[in-house]
């Protein structure tokens, strides 16, 4: 896809079929009728319409994944088995990185070249990783008196509850997907409502690979509605979650007002980027300054946002990275030569 045209690009963007409904239970769903709009921060236009998940859809999705751990093979099927399965996804991922590249694209603006060659590299190889993994997480006899016997089991918890943001929502989404998935547990996913559709596809392909049904359940929806759903359900055993602080608080609270479930945060983010005058090559410190910043148009937890730079070369520095900003290509996310895509909001 790299060496197709801008054209040819957005012809095949046109002819996506993006879905809609959630994804519970093996099928897509629904749910009560009611939908939020998705819109492309590309150009403004609308994609599609998305089903909105409230208490009943998340009860659904919940009581799918809680069936499928509780009776269900996935968590006794032979660790061989499920690492066969994560390869078959990280294979469907590849089969399918065009079309999974340009909805990215579609629905958060970054630039399809970066969709195609770092999302979905990423996602591939998480899944691929797992994958090979499943079958290799020992357990441990440590060593203990000749009268005793000391033993370490490593068992899945149960119903993981998994929330990601919109700036790499598939990749994000494989980081918690996959772990949770290669050790047996069941998932329910909720994306960003800014950038619901590829774990959608996600869901889709995970039933298409193998995965048995209510093993790995997608619903779309806001964070105070379908988030809080999920972070207070008492049939929902972990947490994991990924975005700002003061909604972190939430899920601390969340577990706190449920039944205490574990709860796994990545919050916040930005760090300061320093260059001191010893640096072996200022014009290559000032490029990586520049690229970290501008890269996925600056909307990472690890963009360095702040430049701390030696009075003795400020101005060498800030010259090399405001030189590099007016090189970068603005524009068209779906035009390969575009180097900056667009802002995934206007807030």
């Amino acid at each position: 896809m790299l060496d197709e045209t801008h054209d040819e690009l957005l012809s095949r963007a046109k002819a996506l079929g993006l879905p809609a409904h959630h994804h519970i239970d093996g099928a897509d769903e629904p749910g009560n009728g009611a939908a939020f709009a998705v819109v492309s921060p590309r150009d403004g236009q609308l994609l599609t319409q998305v089903a909105d998940a409230g208490q009943a859809e998340v009860d659904h999705a919940v009581a799918a994944a809680r069936s499928a751990f509780d009776s269900g093979p996935w968590p006794r099927l032979a660790p061989a088995e499920r690492g066969r399965i994560l390869l078959r996804m990280a294979d469907l991922l590849e089969e399918r990185r065009a079309e999974l590249a340009l909805t990215i694209t579609l629905e958060m603006g970054k630039p399809v070249t970066e969709s195609y060659a770092v999302e979905l590299r990423a996602a591939v190889a998480t899944f691929r990783w797992y994958g090979q993994l499943a079958d290799k997480l020992a357990d441990e006899s440590p060593h203990t008196a000749p009268d005793a016997l000391a033993l370490v089991t490593r068992e899945p918890t149960g119903v993981v509850g998994a929330v990601v943001p919109w700036n790499f929502p598939l990749t994000l989404a494989g980081w918690k997907v996959a772990p949770a998935l290669a050790a047996g547990c069941t998932v329910v996913l909720k994306p960003s409502e800014s950038s619901p559709l590829s774990a959608l596809l996600l869901g889709r392909i995970g039933t298409e690979a193998g995965l048995p049904p209510g093993v790995l359940n997608v619903v779309t929806g806001f964070g105070p509605t379908a988030g809080r759903a999920i972070g207070l359900h008492p049939d929902v055993d972990v947490l994991a979650f990924t975005g700002s602080t003061a909604v972190g608080r939430h899920f601390l609270r969340y577990s706190a007002d449920s039944n205490l479930k574990r709860v796994w945060l990545e919050l916040g983010g930005k760090s300061p980027n320093i260059v001191l005058p010893d640096a072996p090559d200022l014009d290559r410190a000032a490029a990586t300054a520049a690229w970290g910043i501008f890269f996925n148009q600056g909307e990472m937890c690890t963009a360095p946002s702040r430049l701390l730079v030696h009075s003795s070369i400020a101005e060498r520095v800030t010259e090399a990275v405001v030189r590099r900003a007016e090189e970068l290509r603005i524009g068209d996310p779906l035009d390969p030569a575009t180097e900056m895509g667009a802002l995934a909001g206007e807030t």
